[in-house]
Formats: C-alpha cells, sequence, structure tokens
C-alpha cells in the first residue's frame, strides 16, 4: 500500500477531533501572535494559515465568510481580517517556525511559530464625540 496523494498529518486523531486541534491552534495562533507546540503540529498549522492570511489579504464578503467557517471562531476572523492583515506587507511566507528545543515529558522536538511581520494589535483610541450642546435661543426683551 503507498501514501500517494494522502496529504496532511494524522496526529494520531480521528478525523473530527484533528480538525478540532487544528483549528484551535490557529485561533491561538492569530490572536496571540505567537505559540509554541510541537514542531510537526507548526508546520501543519502553517500551511492552512497562510491560506487564510491569503484570503484575508484580498478581503471581500466571501472571503470572510470562509475564514469565519474555516476557523469557527469569529473573534478570530475578526482579528485576522481587520487588524492583521492591513499590516502585512508581503505576497507570502507570513509565519516562521523556530525551534524551540525538546518537551521534557516525551523529548518531542517543539517549535514556536510566529508571524514575520510585526503586528501592531494597538486600536487607535477614538474618543466619543460629545454631541454640541444646542444654544439656548435669547430670550426676546418686550418693551414696555
Amino acid at each position: 500500500m503507498h501514501r500517494h496523494g494522502y496529504k496532511g498529518r494524522k496526529f494520531g486523531r480521528e478525523t473530527d477531533q484533528r480538525l478540532a486541534l487544528t483549528r484551535g491552534l490557529m485561533c491561538s495562533l492569530i490572536k496571540y501572535q505567537s505559540i509554541t507546540t510541537t514542531l510537526a503540529r507548526a508546520k501543519e498549522i502553517r500551511r492552512s494559515t497562510e491560506k487564510l492570511i491569503t484570503m484575508a489579504k484580498k478581503g471581500g464578503l466571501h472571503n470572510r465568510r470562509m475564514i469565519i467557517a474555516r476557523l469557527n471562531d469569529l473573534e478570530a476572523a475578526t482579528i485576522l481580517v481587520d487588524i492583521i492583515a492591513p499590516q502585512i506587507k508581503r505576497d507570502s511566507g507570513y509565519l516562521r517556525i523556530e525551534h524551540a528545543g525538546y518537551r521534557r515529558g516525551d523529548n518531542s522536538e517543539m517549535g514556536t511559530i510566529s508571524f514575520v511581520d510585526e503586528i501592531s494589535f494597538d486600536k487607535p483610541e477614538v474618543q466619543p464625540e460629545k454631541p454640541a450642546k444646542a444654544k439656548k435661543p435669547a430670550a426676546k426683551k418686550e418693551d414696555k
């Protein structure tokens, strides 16, 4: 039996568990800019996350809805489309994986996955404008 045509890693999990794992890792990466996980997981989520970033850069309602469907997290999708995507200036290669040593318990390789570009999550603070107070019309003085 050969493995031709099978993409992706299985991580020893059923399909729905694997999908939930990758969605959770992608959402954490988007919310916190950088996460440390096993090297195999980092390499696997890089593929799908970079595709989501490309869709977010293209913009549009359809792409936004596709991102929400893939992440299954409205907050992470909004952060990706409204905050992260406009700040990325490159065409591809949005993420980097750095080796982070070995895990103490089982000695598996660990890696830190993060954005290549610096992402600023500081939203410009907009102070709510107070409506201008309407001046009361001056009372007319009556002549006696």
